[in-house]
């Protein structure tokens, strides 16, 4: 699958920065398509989404030089840098007629997955990553929320926008600080027999009040599970755009100091046992992203776009598991019958 691939020096480089370090450069994640470099989503307030760079655009150019045909590792290479040194990339965004050109200065990249403010009387966090201390800025993030206020908000919105995941143990966490019960998300192996299913812990640190969660095309893999964990738990209200759709699970097995293999080992899927794979997260509230001046043009691409990418297996008939035709005894006998049966 498209997932699954063999990781060499820059690429554990990469996943070292992922989860634990910084670097000098731009704050972009790209990929290598059909030859070109394709920008799969800018870190948040780094000098590439402050220059304008999109999810979905294609570097073409840098500092004037055309760069189609090298590898990943050498526009990589390029695009990193000493810090406070200008770059100059050349996009084609599709949609647009004409190509763009942005110019920005290169800084050290400290990966902040958690940032947090408060709009009016509410609770705004974005989450970009997660990495090794996601779980525990977000955590930080509501107490830092409820002490800048001096009471508790009437609610938090948690933005998982352009978050392409990261690490599953922290969307785990991010998950449980909006919980005190239940299923968070289970992962599923090749065999029936092969399940693992992990809960959430007593405790609710945004105190149940109500929640609502931002999704675009860029929300990604652990990011999916916090929306949907949330959303089957009807925890949080999920507003925005329908997810990228990564519902599979990677093993990163250690071949030398510096490579690995990254293996899709299995598939997960959310407390109520559907898999996101292909499909995403639905929001319960579609809005498009209004700010972003070609979102009506600009195509999107999401995990059925990907070559060989894993068909979902469980393509479950949304309608069919919300027809209730039975009756619920609890609302068809009055209140007295109900005490009498200990209800």
């Amino acid at each position: 699958d498209p997932h699954s691939s063999y990781v060499d020096a820059l690429d554990y480089e990469n996943l070292r920065i992922m989860t634990e370090g910084n670097y000098g450069g731009l704050g972009l994640t790209v990929q290598m398509e059909d030859g070109a470099i394709k920008v799969v989503a800018p870190q948040e307030d780094s000098p590439a989404a402050r220059a304008g760079v999109k999810s979905g655009d294609y570097i073409t150019h840098i500092d004037g030089k055309l760069i189609y045909g090298d590898s990943l590792d050498e526009a990589v290479g390029k695009m990193r840098g000493k810090p406070g040194s200008k770059i100059t990339l050349g996009l084609v965004r599709p949609g647009r007629d004409k190509p763009l050109e942005l110019t920005m200065m290169r800084e050290i990249i400290v990966q902040k997955p958690v940032k947090w403010e408060v709009r009016g009387d509410v609770g705004y966090i974005n989450i970009n990553t997660f990495s090794e201390n996601t779980g525990a800025d977000t955590r930080a993030a509501i107490m830092a929320i409820d002490k800048s206020l001096g009471h508790r908000p009437l609610g938090y919105v948690v933005d998982l926008r352009e978050n392409g995941g990261g690490l599953l143990t922290q969307a785990i966490e991010v998950s449980d600080a909006f919980l005190d019960h239940g299923e968070i998300v289970s992962q599923r192996g090749r065999e029936k027999t092969d399940i693992e299913r992990y809960y959430a812990k007593p405790g609710d640190d945004a105190h149940g009040l109500p929640v609502v969660v931002l999704t675009d095309p860029g929300t990604a893999s652990a990011s999916e599970i916090v929306a949907g964990a949330l959303q089957d738990h009807h925890r949080a209200l999920i507003m925005g755009e329908r997810s990228f759709g990564k519902g599979s699970v990677q093993t990163v097995l250690q071949l030398g100091p510096e490579t690995a293999l990254r293996l899709t080992t299995a598939r997960y899927f959310t407390p109520s046992g559907r898999s996101v794979q292909e499909g995403g997260i639905e929001p319960d509230i579609k809005v498009p992203q209004l700010t972003d001046p070609d979102y009506k043009s600009r195509p999107v691409f999401r995990e059925a776009d990907l070559r060989k990418h894993l068909i979902n297996e469980v393509k479950a008939d949304n309608a069919v598991l919300e027809e209730d035709t039975k009756t619920d005894p609890r609302f068809s006998q009055t209140p007295d019958q109900l005490k009498k049966q200990g209800i």
